[in-house]
């Protein structure tokens, strides 16, 4: 390879990786930035917070349903007209939400944009499809460290953005944010796909990884490492702002301070990534899970609910799902290389069911919600390492014979 095809080379890379960085923050957008707007959009449309609530949870609900049929779709079609769609789609769906003077049509409109940020499920798959190796490893602890980032941002952000431009503005920002990644991938993706993908149902495509034990075995542990992180976020607010009586904006702070977390845990994964075996790693992350429940329920017993005693162990837990989820998840990928769509579909959905049980089986235990966090973190982060050591052992096994 030339110098200027090494500098066309590394230029497509940047703008990759700039492109999947921007489709990272869209998959967060529609959700956590709205959560500050919920007095004003209930006011707004003469309903109650609670129907606003609904809306999240249809929004949720949207997106899982379209990635399922979007990552086989996109195996046979190829990702870009997939995507482009998708962008399409959404901006549509927010679009509509702007211009709603019924809580009815914001709904409908809300669900038409779930279901174009279906085509986010595209990022693994764009992954697997332009980098290799150690690149597209640490690319993909790049991306969850940057999801954490700015999932630990977006109600500060969401705060800054109620008070510019009232609720509206969430919508106006995530419409200029979807436009820009439409014009990107039209200029820069071509509509590549696998070769040697066999034309099957879609029902048959999910067949097929899932009877991979490896492939759902390592799905399992990302979702678990994605559980502990996504539970706390989801009971954060009954923590800070219901228990130990913190302002919005004291929250908003709070969170800011977690997702440095994540970026700690990213240096320690690309540093570690380059000298240890992956499955290593993956025993690294999780033992430092396990060791944030430890920290958490002696903090509890000693000190009892605070601030501290709640994000100390929390960023210890963090830096333990950025360091082992990415490694999971790059293994289970490289099982089905011709099916990275149905891939990533297939195991983005079972990370968004279990993270979403697990963290709605910790909210039932409203009295002591950092004790039963706790447990939990001591109970997954166990399971998932008894499930990496017998993946490791089926796969020497397989070898030998």
């Amino acid at each position: 390879m030339n110098e200027d095809d090494a500098a066309v080379s590394v230029k497509k890379r940047r703008v990759a990786v700039i492109l999947l960085m921007t489709m990272v923050l869209l998959g967060v957008f529609p959700l956590d930035v709205l959560l500050p707007s919920f007095p004003a959009l209930a006011e707004h449309f003469r309903t109650s917070p609670a129907d606003i609530a609904l809306s999240i949870s249809l929004f949720a609900v949207g997106i899982s349903l379209s990635q399922l049929l979007i990552g086989p779709l996109s195996d046979r079609m190829g990702r870009k007209g997939l995507l482009l769609a998708g962008m399409a789609v959404s901006i549509i769906g927010a679009t509509g939400c702007l211009l709603a003077t019924d809580y009815s049509w914001f709904l409908l409109f809300r669900m038409i944009q779930a279901i174009g940020c279906g085509c986010f499920v595209l990022t693994q798959a764009l992954v697997q499809d332009l980098f290799a190796g150690k690149e597209r490893d640490r690319l993909r602890i790049l991306m969850v460290t940057a999801s954490g980032i700015f999932i630990s941002i977006s109600p500060l952000a969401g705060t800054l953005m109620q008070q510019a431009l009232d609720w509206p503005g969430s919508f106006v920002v995530f419409i200029a944010l979807a436009g820009a990644v439409f014009l990107k991938a039209c200029f820069f993706l071509e509509n590549q796909r696998p070769t040697n993908v066999m034309h099957r149902g879609i029902v048959q495509s999910y067949r097929v990884v899932y009877r991979d034990v490896g492939f759902t075995g390592y799905w399992l542990i990302a979702a678990i490492a994605f559980a502990c992180h996504f539970s706390f976020i989801v009971i954060s607010p009954l923590i800070f702002m219901d228990q130990l009586q913190l302002s919005p904006y004291e929250f908003s702070l709070t969170l800011l301070l977690y997702g440095l977390a994540y970026i700690i845990g990213g240096i320690v994964a690309r540093i570690l990534g380059g000298r240890i075996a992956p499955n290593t790693l993956i025993i690294v992350g999780l033992g430092l899970i396990f060791f944030s429940g430890l920290v958490m329920l002696m903090l509890a017993k000693f000190f009892g609910l605070s601030t501290l005693t709640v994000l100390v162990p929390m960023i210890i837990c963090t830096a333990g799902t950025t360091i082992a989820r990415p490694v999971a998840t790059s293994k289970a990928m490289e099982i089905f290389p011709d099916r990275a769509g149905t891939s990533a579909a297939a195991g983005n959905t079972l990370v968004f069911i279990f993270g979403g049980l697990i963290s709605a089986l910790i909210n039932l235990s409203a009295t002591d919600l950092q004790t039963t966090l706790a447990l939990s973190f001591l109970l997954l982060s166990a399971s998932a390492i008894i499930l990496n050591a017998l993946i490791t052992r089926r796969h020497r096994a397989l070898t030998a014979g």
